[in-house]
């Protein structure tokens, strides 16, 4: 049976593609089997894991509005090693085409059920607002995955955060949990960035993923290359952060 987990967060530029790419690749690597659904209509995650988004012959938007499966719309990152439910501009349209549709929110749900037995994770890149899209993510996963900076706005929007997952939990999936905040684009030399850490751990406690993702050129240059950090530069520290974190979510899953 697949995990699903979101990567979410409402704040933008705070790492998530950077995060469900390289978890994906991490992941991949230690032979877990992956799917990556983007759902961000900009298709960054799709570029990011070498799939180009102009060539989709089928999306995530056709599996959303079921005139196609996941098997039939996922296609196979070579060089990344997991496959990938593709994005581009068309899920901007599909928006507005799922207001007045039956179980709207849970579109991808239903379609993920169908390939439950095909993989071990099954990750999310949710875009950074809480749309339908955002929506039907959330409806679809067992948990949500929180990358965050350790500054003190990431602190508010975290709260909001917090505030819609337990709202989707009441409401629409009482499966939903967060299960962990990973530290994003650290750097320890900076004070107020380790005193944040240090909250977040005092707030969280266990919720907190004990690794660090230090902030890294490689994993920032790897994105113009289309490919993860984790398979453009194995050997960077922020590429060896996300193999590590890949490690700790699969002993995180099996206590789950």
């Amino acid at each position: 049976m697949a995990k699903i987990f979101c990567i979410a967060n409402q704040k933008g530029g705070v790492g998530k593609t950077t995060t469900s790419v390289n978890l994906a690749a991490g992941l991949a690597k230690i032979g877990q089997r992956v799917l990556l659904v983007d759902l961000d209509p900009q298709g960054n995650a799709t570029m990011g894991s070498g799939v180009d988004k102009r060539a989709l012959e089928l999306s995530v938007y056709d599996v959303l509005l079921e005139s196609a499966s996941v098997p039939e719309a996922a296609v196979l990152s070579e060089q990344c090693g997991y496959r990938v439910l593709g994005a581009n501009r068309e899920l901007a349209g599909a928006e507005v085409e799922l207001v007045p549709l039956e179980q709207r929110e849970r579109r991808l749900k239903a379609a993920l059920a169908a390939v439950d037995s095909d993989y071990d994770f099954v990750l999310i890149d949710c875009p950074p607002s809480l749309s339908m899209l955002t929506l039907n993510g959330l409806c679809s996963a067992h948990g949500v995955i929180v990358p965050m900076q350790c500054e003190y706005f990431a602190l508010e929007g975290l709260t909001d955060l917090v505030n819609t997952i337990k709202q989707v939990h009441a409401n629409l999936n009482p499966d939903l949990q967060i299960i962990g905040l990973l530290r994003v684009m650290f750097d320890p030399r900076i004070t107020l960035q380790s005193q944040v850490s240090e909250q977040l751990k005092d707030h969280f406690g266990d919720k907190v993923f004990d690794t660090v993702i230090p902030r890294n050129v490689r994993l920032a240059e790897a994105p113009s290359y289309g490919l993860p950090g984790v398979v453009f530069d194995p050997a960077a520290k922020g590429s060896q952060a996300f193999l590590e974190f890949a490690r700790e979510m699969v002993e995180r899953v099996k206590r789950m």
